[in-house]
């Protein structure tokens, strides 16, 4: 195609069929590698959800956690949990802990409608789970189902009874929950554990638990012997037969498929290559900064990173609570940071970023970073623009539609430690886009092609500068937008100030073409295009 388009545009200056090679070369999809490898840039938007009843939504945070303004939405909290209905775009929200106590309040959100709707006030008046956080959901949304496993019990409430980890599913169709274990470590599964990671394999109807702190009696005999906590290892449920399996027990030790557990990591399932990635988390005192996978059918764990390297500059920080999720389509990871490492002086520390890695390049990259020096210096365009730093929220990801989703968490003011916030945000990682590359090497095109025009037929060149090039220019963007607007004092310019010395008109000619043909060859994938550099240096002496 490339050969076509040197002939048609620099050797015999045919520029609309130079225009229709390049239409066809988008729509073969011959300018996706380019895209792939440009920088995201991130582009967040508030969500103002439509009220039921009439009440304002354009409200800040509320530091009151008994506010009553919550008909119409869910309330401030963080620990809370939440997963994506993909196939109708619907956000489900449970529990959490508002600052005060904790909650078993469930809601949806309809993207379609912009909407919340409260599903339940109280799960466990309708055989759901009782009021909990720290807890953990998953999705499955090709049977339509939600399964959730885990709360945290603050240790002066806790006795044999209420350490029973109970596991509950929810039938989105049926609008029903049922309780599938009363006690799943009697049912050879996990302990009850909070702060884990939980995921869904909806071909082999499994879900994969990991890490996450198992709770014990406050003054058992399991915590006189020792002042370590204990961590869950890797389970696998088969939801068909409800059977447990344990697959990875926690270890201490360094062997290539010895996984150490821990909480407050991202863990996450493709469901194309089908292997677990698990980065990040606490254990104990010591912050991890791991990087492994885990193939579900090979049963293989393969360290992609120790944590040790000298790039870790690299990568995202070492933080708590971070949220990830995965694109298996664009085969790419992605993780929001909240809490850095240093938890001692938390509201110093309290910042987002946002990190891409390219499973397929290995490779990290940071889009997006946001840190307590904004937050302490706010202007109200700035808040209309990003969601402040914040660290116990939760985030899900609509992969068919490539849109976030965030919600609550805290914010982490030392003056109001039981704040907690309410508000939603959507997330959109934007390269450019066919549509926009089809339009821009249009504009390359025609811009050339009048300047041309403007050396032999200033008349003629002046009409195609409004009719023609006009149309292909974003009178949006002010850079595009000045250039267009200086264009026309090319008319004014006689041919010999376009002709350096030496050079003939159609050398001038052919040497202008040939810029924009080079131009043009790099939105080509790299085996399309002539070598970079001198072909003399590719020659071995």
């Amino acid at each position: 195609m490339l050969t076509h388009l040197h002939e048609r545009l620099v050797l015999q200056g045919d520029f609309d069929a130079c225009e229709e090679l390049i239409h066809k070369a988008v729509k073969d999809g011959l300018f996706n590698q380019y895209i792939s490898q440009q920088e995201y840039k991130p582009r967040w938007s508030q969500i103002i959800p439509k009220c039921n009843k009439g009440t304002s939504a354009q409200e800040p945070p509320r530091e009151d956690p008994n506010s009553d303004n919550d008909d119409n939405r869910p309330g401030m909290r963080g620990g809370h949990q939440m997963v994506i209905d993909v196939q109708t775009e619907t956000v489900y929200l449970f529990g959490g802990w508002d600052g005060t106590q904790d909650l078993a309040d469930f809601w949806a959100y309809s993207v379609s409608e912009n909407q919340w709707t409260c599903i339940s006030r109280d799960t466990e008046k309708e055989n759901g789970p009782s009021a909990r956080s720290c807890h953990k959901m998953c999705i499955d949304s090709v049977r339509r189902q939600i399964y959730t496993l885990g709360r945290y019990l603050d240790s002066s409430v806790r006795n044999s009874k209420s350490l029973k980890s109970d596991f509950y599913r929810y039938d989105i169709e049926q609008n029903s929950w049922s309780l599938l274990s009363e006690d799943t470590a009697a049912d050879g599964g996990p302990k009850l554990v909070f702060d884990h990671q939980m995921c869904m394999d909806s071909e082999k109807h499994m879900i994969y638990t990991f890490g996450g702190r198992i709770l014990t009696c406050n003054g058992s005999m399991e915590d006189t012997r020792t002042t370590e906590p204990q961590f869950s290892g890797l389970y696998a449920f088969h939801c068909a037969s409800a059977t447990w399996r344990l697959l990875r027990e926690d270890s201490c030790n360094a062997g290539p498929e010895d996984i150490q557990s821990r909480i407050g990591h991202c863990m996450l399932f493709h469901t194309r290559n089908r292997c677990l990635y698990v980065f990040g988390g606490q254990r104990s005192k010591t912050y991890l900064n791991d990087f492994f996978s885990y193939d579900v059918d090979g049963d293989h764990v393969e360290i992609i990173s120790d944590g040790t390297k000298k790039d870790s500059g690299m990568v995202p920080m070492t933080g708590f609570t971070q949220r990830a999720t995965i694109d298996p389509e664009l085969n790419e990871i992605h993780v929001l940071s909240g809490l850095s490492k240093d938890k001692d002086k938390r509201e110093e520390n309290v910042r987002n970023s946002f990190w891409i890695y390219d499973i397929a390049r290995n490779n990290w990259s940071c889009v997006y970073k946001n840190d307590q020096a904004v937050k302490e210096n706010p202007t109200k365009a700035l808040q209309e623009e990003e969601p402040c730093p914040r660290f116990a929220h939760q985030l899900v990801y609509d992969e068919m539609h490539k849109v976030h989703y965030l919600f609550g968490g805290n914010p982490g003011k030392s003056c109001s430690p039981k704040m907690r916030l309410d508000d939603f945000w959507s997330l959109k990682l934007c390269r450019p886009s066919k549509e926009y590359l089809l339009r821009h090497c249009k504009y390359l095109i025609r811009k050339y092609r009048f300047e041309e025009k403007a050396q032999s037929e200033p008349l003629s060149a002046l009409k195609y500068l409004q009719n023609d090039l006009s149309l292909t220019v974003d009178h949006t963007d002010p850079d595009e937008t000045k250039e267009f607007q200086l264009l026309p004092t090319a008319l004014f310019k006689s041919s010999s100030d376009f002709i350096p010395l030496g050079f003939s008109d159609v050398d001038q000619t052919y040497a202008q073409r040939t810029q924009l043909f080079d131009t043009l060859v790099n939105f080509f994938p790299d085996n399309m295009t002539p070598p970079k550099g001198n072909l003399v240096d590719l020659i071995t002496l």
